[in-house]
């Protein structure tokens, strides 16, 4: 026997293998599950069920789908053996659907998928609108607020009335004056505390010991020591 005909009987076990499970399995396989589950019981070979699939196929002994780049391969119910029928009735119990029709079915299958999406994303925009609306006052709550709001206000302008009809007002002059004064005493503070830093500074030059022990041994206060700031100068 000639390499060709061996190689044309080993496909043609190989596909009446193929037929016979899926037949008995009556459910969907791709090239990959057939392989994976009879490599080991038949010995058979990654191409050589590919072609064995695509040759049944091509004869109408078995469907085809293709879903993206992945074919599906299952038995045609029409011809599906007797005995194995009464094996698997429910998937006979619906009539044969040609392949037309199964077109059909693709369709609406991908319409309602497009229109699940849409109600997915119509869904999570309410969700956030109800996130925000949870989030946020309520009428109860809004009066509520709006009253103390009103109190508030009333009370501030009453306080207001208050400091408009006191008799003490500082007039304009008054505070001007007060201004001025201020700018002078900080002015000479900073004038005598320079003098003062630079008078100890000449002193501490021969004093033996540290600056902290000088001003307890004199008894010399210093602003720090009393948290007191000279203001900037303006």
């Amino acid at each position: 026997m000639s390499k060709g005909r061996d190689s044309g009987a080993a496909a043609g076990g190989a596909a009446a293998i193929l037929l016979r499970y899926l037949q008995e399995q009556n459910r969907p396989h791709s090239a990959q599950d057939a392989f994976g589950n009879l490599q080991r019981e038949h010995g058979l070979g990654k191409t050589a069920v590919v072609k064995a699939l695509e040759q049944l196929a091509q004869q109408g002994k078995i469907k085809e789908k293709v879903y993206g780049k992945q074919k599906i391969y299952f038995p045609d119910q029409v011809t599906l053996p007797l005995g194995l029928q009464k094996t698997h009735l429910c998937y006979n119990q619906f009539p044969a659907v040609s392949d037309s029709e199964l077109k059909v079915l693709d369709n609406e299958i991908s319409d309602l998928s497009s229109k699940v999406q849409t109600l997915q994303q119509s869904c999570r925009q309410m969700e956030l609108e109800l996130k925000d609306l949870n989030g946020s006052m309520t009428t109860p709550e809004m009066i509520k607020e709006i009253e103390e709001l009103k109190k508030d206000c009333a009370n501030y302008t009453e306080k207001l009335e208050r400091i408009k009809s006191a008799a003490n007002h500082v007039t304009p002059e008054e505070k001007e004056k007060v201004y001025n004064e201020r700018k002078l005493y900080c002015k000479e503070w900073r004038r005598r505390k320079r003098m003062a830093t630079e008078l100890l500074d000449a002193i501490l030059e021969g004093y033996p010991k540290s600056k902290k022990q000088f001003f307890e041994e004199v008894g010399i206060e210093t602003d720090e020591d009393h948290n007191v700031t000279l203001p900037a100068a303006v």
